[in-house]
């Protein structure tokens, strides 16, 4: 069912098209293997799509063949997490469902039971799409009460400086996020991942060794500002009980170990990373710099994605990293986001990086 949001009020607009979405569980299927379905992978490092109508012969799988059936979903998660991000061309979703969704990869895949479903610090109480559901928008952040300033042409922000991973500054940061871009322009607001485990596997293994044995503190710092010029107070309580206070801010470690698959991804990004801590402030400044470039300009790390309509991404935070292209002048471009609230983030020394365990992976099954 289309999604058309010519309302005054993308909120009212996006209820009014979803109204009659509701999850129909499928049965359960212990041999479920959603690599037989029409797929393909958009990078060597990371993204897999599946297609709304099949070019080789495979059926197509729809977000619906999956929501609301457990092993179907334990599957996409861990499909997600070694892949870094998935699409579906077919996804038609309501903002509850995309909840759900983020909650139940989460919950399936081992997360802590404290951990929910993420309230952002800056989002409204009164939001008519609740606490949990963001609108993603190159005109605000967050809320139409928060605009932004940067969205003509001369002052548009350089790409470069928009690489993150979601809401890093906490404790406990996210796991999977579900995205669904309800308002279409005609051309353009693409958005772009980066794999961190082939940013971890690019780098020297000198150079590996050393940042295992690093932290770095990240800081939502714009949100604090933002905070602190509005009078907006920031919320508590943002999906764990560690989530609280208004310093968003933690300490994880250079390196991260991912839950799911056991590898080494890099754990840093220019959004939210402002300090590693073993380091003085010149020598931190300039490593992070090299990380933050290595990621952004290494186009073999990354997959860029076009929206069109009914396409849902879902990723893992703790092994991708990503960006919106801002490159819609007056267009408009709206959104509906849920992010999960995954473990604390830990580093495993007996964790392998990706690209050696698919090595083994191969020299086992030969």
């Amino acid at each position: 069912m289309p999604i058309a949001l010519a309302s005054s009020n993308p909120i009212d607009a996006i209820k009014a098209g979803v109204a009659d979405v509701s999850i129909r569980p499928v049965a359960v299927d212990e041999t479920f293997d959603l690599r037989t379905y029409s797929h393909f992978d958009a990078t060597g490092a990371t993204g897999t799509e599946f297609r709304k109508l099949s070019t080789d012969g495979k059926p197509t799988l729809s977000i619906r063949a999956i929501l609301g059936n457990e092993t179907r979903l334990k599957a996409l998660g861990k499909l997600v997490s070694e892949r870094g991000v998935v699409f579906f061309r077919d996804a038609v979703i309501s903002p509850e469902e995309q909840k759900e969704l983020a909650q139940e990869l989460g919950r399936l895949g081992g997360k802590p039971a404290e951990s929910t479903l993420h309230v952002h610090p800056l989002t409204r109480e009164s939001s008519e799409l609740g606490d949990e559901i963001t609108m993603i928008s190159h005109k605000y952040v967050l809320d139409e009460k928060f605009g932004r300033k940067d969205t003509f042409l001369s002052q548009r922000p350089f790409g470069a400086s928009l690489w993150h991973s979601d809401i890093t500054f906490e404790p406990v940061p996210a796991d999977y996020t579900t995205l669904q871009i309800r308002t279409l322009p005609p051309v353009g607001g693409d958005t772009l991942w980066a794999s961190a485990y082939e940013a971890y596997d690019r780098l020297s293994p000198a150079l590996q060794k050393f940042l295992e044995s690093l932290t770095a503190t990240h800081v939502g710092q714009g949100f604090i500002d933002i905070s602190r010029t509005t009078g907006e107070k920031l919320r508590q309580n943002r999906g764990h009980p560690e989530n609280s206070g208004d310093s968003l801010s933690a300490i994880h470690p250079v390196i991260r170990t991912n839950p799911v698959t056991g590898w080494k991804g890099l754990f840093v990004n220019r959004g939210f990373t402002k300090r590693i801590n073993e380091l003085n402030k010149h020598e931190s400044d300039r490593l992070l710099e090299f990380l933050f470039e290595h990621i952004a300009a290494n186009h073999d790390l990354q997959a860029r994605f076009r929206w069109e309509e009914n396409n849902l991404a879902i990723w893992d935070n703790r092994s991708v990293f990503h960006a919106a292209t801002y490159d819609l002048d007056d267009l408009d471009r709206v959104g509906t986001r849920s992010v999960g609230v995954g473990e604390k983030p830990y580093f495993d020394p007996k964790s392998v990086s990706r690209r050696t365990a698919l090595a083994q992976a191969a020299t086992a099954s030969a």
